[in-house]
């Protein structure tokens, strides 16, 4: 049965999935520190503690000023893997069940790196997740901040591991960059099979128009971020009569402003598919549980409201009908004997 008040076990062992984690952005200190000795990067720091110390900052530019350069130590498709399995032992400890891995490949490519390396290297992660219990598919990223060409000569390179790859979607710097810019590569995404996302990063300029033109000028099948949308009630009414999930993360909004706790719960009472998520665990020390629990304790909400957002995480998921249903399943036996 529901307990009385929420608690971090119930929410920890509470069956659901992530949606929106960037596997870059679970790079932690330690094996940051390590992947830096073992392909001799010189990353500035020389302990664990200099490391943390490095990952600061209060805005979301200021942000991919520590994210991108920490990516140097990435070099060799064995510490993509070793990334990529880090932080799927996290997810088994949150009793995550399905994730959908987000990667920037041309963070990578940009420094030298191949494509394969890449691909290959979170993949071979991917083929291991079963043995985890935790069910995993990749979701490739554009770099909005770079050109539509670089994001048209990457889907091309990512075609020839069609297989490899679920979805794309479009993450870094939105000033100046809106979902339009990469209408054609996304267009000739979605006639490859791939399914659509877009970050709507929160409180940017033209935010509700960013959002409108990823809904219906993009069509997606789902926003990352995007609670601007509450900015305007009929985007707010397409997104819930068309089952379009939304993929929020409460304490990396909070380190750049408001975490957007009302929004979110006036988004799940609205009957949307709101979902919360870790975005960048190593760099907001956070998991996706961490994350569930934040969300508790500095807003109002019932423990039947956070069972929905865990139901809401596997409906809006790009996973196959019955596949939802079996997790679906879970987390009402989870209910019925907590």
């Amino acid at each position: 049965m529901l307990p009385t008040t929420l608690t971090h076990d119930f929410i920890k062992g509470l069956p659901k999935a992530e949606l929106h984690l960037h596997l870059e952005g679970t790079l932690e200190p330690e094996l940051k520190l390590a992947l830096a000795e073992r392909n001799r990067v010189d990353i500035g720091q020389t302990t664990i503690e200099e490391v943390k110390r490095s990952y600061q900052f209060d805005s979301l530019s200021s942000f991919l000023q520590v994210y991108y350069p920490a990516m140097n130590v990435l070099q060799r498709e064995e510490d993509f893997y070793q990334l990529a399995m880090a932080y799927l032992h996290k997810a088994r400890e949150h009793n995550i069940r399905y994730v959908e891995l987000f990667f920037d490949p041309q963070a990578h490519t940009s420094r030298g790196v191949a494509f394969e390396t890449v691909i290959n290297g979170y993949h071979w992660a991917v083929r291991e997740s079963g043995a985890l219990g935790v069910e995993t598919a990749l979701v490739m990223c554009f770099l909005r901040d770079m050109s539509a060409q670089s994001a048209a000569d990457t889907l091309e390179q990512a075609l020839a591991h069609r297989d490899k790859i679920l979805g794309v979607g479009l993450d870094s710097d939105e000033n100046g960059n809106p979902p339009g810019k990469f209408r054609e590569v996304f267009h000739k995404a979605r006639q490859a099979g791939l399914h659509l996302t877009m970050h709507c990063d929160i409180d940017q300029h033209n935010s509700i128009g960013n959002i409108r033109q990823a809904l219906l000028d993009i069509q997606v099948d789902r926003l990352d971020h995007g609670t601007n949308i509450v900015e305007d009630p009929e985007l707010v009414a397409y997104v819930r009569d068309r089952g379009i999930g939304l993929t929020c993360c409460p304490v990396s909004n909070g380190f750049v402003g408001d975490m957007k706790g009302n929004e979110i719960l006036q988004l799940l009472r609205a009957g949307v598919k709101v979902t919360v998520n870790s975005d960048d665990p190593a760099y907001f020390q956070s998991y996706v549980s961490d994350d569930m629990f934040a969300l508790a304790q500095n807003y109002p909400m019932t423990p039947a409201e956070m069972v929905q957002l865990a139901r809401n995480s596997f409906d809006a998921s790009w996973l196959s009908d019955d596949r939802k249903a079996a997790y679906q399943q879970e987390i009402t036996d989870y209910v019925a004997g907590y």
